[in-house]
């Protein structure tokens, strides 16, 4: 890359995932400063060759690409407020966790100050910061993602722009996100089951990523149906997976386990059977979904 090509670059929130991010931009030769209220946190990487901004108006003021990575749009307002008047005609990306009401709200604050936005979501862990394949996604000011795109595929090659809606990421951050929790779930109640036999969650592994991996091939299908509203031609039913409700209670007792996480999604089962989807594809849950009790 070019040095004239090197945006210099300031980070705000020194946590795991905001230090692999400042530690990403400092290996490509970023003029990376960086921010947090703890200022320890600061010390390894100018180790590395980062700048330490005593304050957050500093930190703001040192170049034109301000990200931040705060827990909650809430914190990412609140550390910044003192900065709002250097916020001016600079770009602000926030890649933190939140709502799309959140995002919204984020954006109209930006924009107050004078500031473009770009709100953002890093799809993996810390340590893929930076590797071809880490997804992140952005929403909001197209002009700040085609100016800056070069930098921001430094965090990650899988770089996408969804739209100028600012609560774009956000939108797609929770709508992906939900399926990590209850997959997890799954993943821990298979390692009770078999460390009460005596036998490692290891030996789950390899089984498990050949079922996510099924999963995996299965929704665009899935997707197909949704988008379509057709679910009369079914792989799988929701009466097949109503007819397995049965057998987790007896499960739990056998291997002396809690499964009552399974609760709700029992009872989103039984609504879906009472709204005539028995014979429908799994699918069709969905519309089930989209009817709160």
């Amino acid at each position: 890359m070019p040095a004239n090509d090197r945006t210099p670059v300031t980070v705000i929130g020194l946590g795991a995932m905001g230090t692999a991010l400042a530690e990403a931009f400092v290996g490509a030769g970023h003029p990376t400063t960086v921010w947090n209220r703890s200022a320890e946190k600061a010390a390894p990487l100018v180790a590395k060759g980062a700048r330490h901004a005593g304050t957050v108006e500093e930190a703001v003021a040192a170049g034109p690409l301000v990200i931040t990575c705060l827990t909650t749009y809430d914190a990412t307002r609140e550390a910044l407020e003192p900065a709002s008047a250097t916020l001016a005609g600079r770009a602000l990306v926030t890649l933190n966790t939140g709502t799309p009401e959140g995002a919204r709200r984020m954006a109209g604050w930006a924009e107050a100050r004078g500031a473009r936005f770009l709100d953002g979501a890093v799809k993996n862990v810390p340590t893929a910061v930076g590797a071809p394949g880490t997804l992140l996604y952005y929403g909001g000011d197209k002009g700040v993602f085609d100016t800056y795109e070069r930098t921001l595929r430094v965090l990650g090659g899988d770089t996408v722009h969804l739209g100028d809606e600012p609560d774009l990421a956000a939108l797609y951050e929770q709508a992906v996100g939900g399926l990590l929790l209850p997959a997890l779930l799954g993943f821990f109640q298979g390692a009770a089951l078999v460390t009460a036999r005596g036998l490692t969650a290891g030996t789950l592994v390899r089984y498990t990523v050949k079922w996510l991996e099924m999963i995996a091939s299965e929704l665009p299908a899935i997707a197909e149906e949704i988008d379509s509203g057709d679910y009369t031609r079914p792989r799988a039913t929701v009466g097949i997976f109503h007819q397995g409700i049965a057998n987790v209670p007896q499960l739990g007792r056998e291997a002396g386990i809690d499964v009552s996480w399974h609760l709700p999604m029992h009872a989103l089962l039984e609504r879906a059977v009472a709204d005539g989807h028995r014979d429908h594809s799994i699918s069709a849950l969905v519309e089930t979904l989209r009817k709160p009790e």
